[in-house]
């Protein structure tokens, strides 16, 4: 079969030809009809060697119908539409146990990696899934509108989920980087918050998306944004501020732009921290670095996606078009998200 690998420190993934997996004992093999384009990728080819075990098989955004059962699976029959759970876990501790792999205590003892981050990804013709636990029906859901749900949907729910408690009528909620998370955030905050919605970007293209998706505001993220929320908030602040971007910049635009006792999710892996503290961060204010989401808070996101309350802006690439789409990525020329189908 045709994959996308990453193969060598530096040099950008490549088409390879690689043999058709086979599965084992309570594995599932999935031929893959759409495959997900992620920051995460370009994070993770930017590591140093001995990072990840090389050649890796790119992909964690994955989707595919049911193809080959190993023995022993029950749950699933071939042909079936279904999206990956990416965040696998060991399965029984106690965040697994109420599905939460995405915070599993065991994962890295187990030598436990998601597809793609580790583990053979979906940027090929076939995948193998560990555990049928970690597939979600699709049902009717187009896989290539669906597909980057699975972390690009996924990630910011389960960030808005946890500050649903200061986002009632009447609070304000700052989205900083309207691109490929970013803006299914947005959907997101207006689906199921009370907030008013201000989006912040450095590209005029991104905050067109964002007004076209349901932001209230759109201002341009520089020195003036600060100032712009506070006059907005009526000099309050945002009661939540969630950073698709995480690079030095905008974390200081957090800093100083959420409310006393709001809180911001640092989402976005730009590479910067932030000091908090009481000259620091307002009073009250909490700083959290969510990680994915849940697979219960997965089936709610293709819920919404169902119902048409959020949806995602893709551009399509071939296996062949895939260096190609991560050079776009790279470049941040992508108009929301990038999915390959093979």
């Amino acid at each position: 079969m045709r994959a996308v690998q990453y193969r060598t420190v530096g040099s950008e993934p490549e088409v390879v030809e690689i043999p058709t997996p086979e599965p084992g004992p309570g594995q599932v093999r999935l031929k893959v009809t759409a495959a997900g384009l992620c920051h995460s990728d370009s994070f993770v080819m930017s590591l140093p060697e001995g990072a990840y075990e090389l050649p890796m098989t790119l992909g964690h955004e994955g989707a595919g119908v049911v193809d080959a059962l190993g023995s022993g699976v029950t749950g699933v029959v071939p042909g079936e539409s279904v999206a990956v759970y990416g965040a696998w876990g060991c399965g029984v501790c106690h965040a697994c146990a109420r599905g939460a792999e995405n915070y599993c205590a065991r994962a890295a003892e187990l030598g436990i990696k998601p597809p793609g981050l580790g583990a053979p990804g979906a940027l090929a013709e076939y995948l193998i899934v560990d555990d049928v636990r970690h597939l979600v029906p699709l049902g009717d859901l187009d896989p290539v509108g669906a597909v980057s749900l699975t972390d690009a949907g996924l990630t910011p729910y389960h960030a808005i989920v946890s500050s649903l408690g200061a986002l009632p009528a009447g609070s304000t909620a700052v989205v900083i980087g309207a691109g490929g998370l970013g803006h299914i955030g947005i959907q997101i905050l207006r689906a199921i918050s009370g907030a008013t919605v201000i989006a912040l970007d450095v590209s005029e293209e991104k905050l067109k998306l964002a007004r076209e998706v349901g932001a209230h505001r759109a201002l341009h993220s520089d020195d003036s944004a600060v100032a712009a929320i506070r006059q907005l908030t009526g000099g309050v602040g945002a009661q939540a501020v969630f950073d698709f971007v995480g690079n030095a910049s905008t974390l200081e635009i957090a800093r100083a732009s959420v409310a006393m006792d709001g809180v911001i999710q640092i989402v976005g892996i730009g590479g910067a921290v932030l000091p908090t503290g009481f000259f620091s961060t307002p009073m009250g204010a909490t700083v959290r670095a969510p990680y994915w989401g849940t697979r219960s808070e997965l089936i709610d996101v293709l819920g919404l996606a169902r119902s048409g309350a959020i949806h995602v802006e893709t551009e399509r690439f071939t296996l062949d078009e895939a260096p190609e789409a991560y050079r776009r990525l790279h470049e941040g020329t992508l108009r929301g998200r990038a999915v390959v189908v093979p």
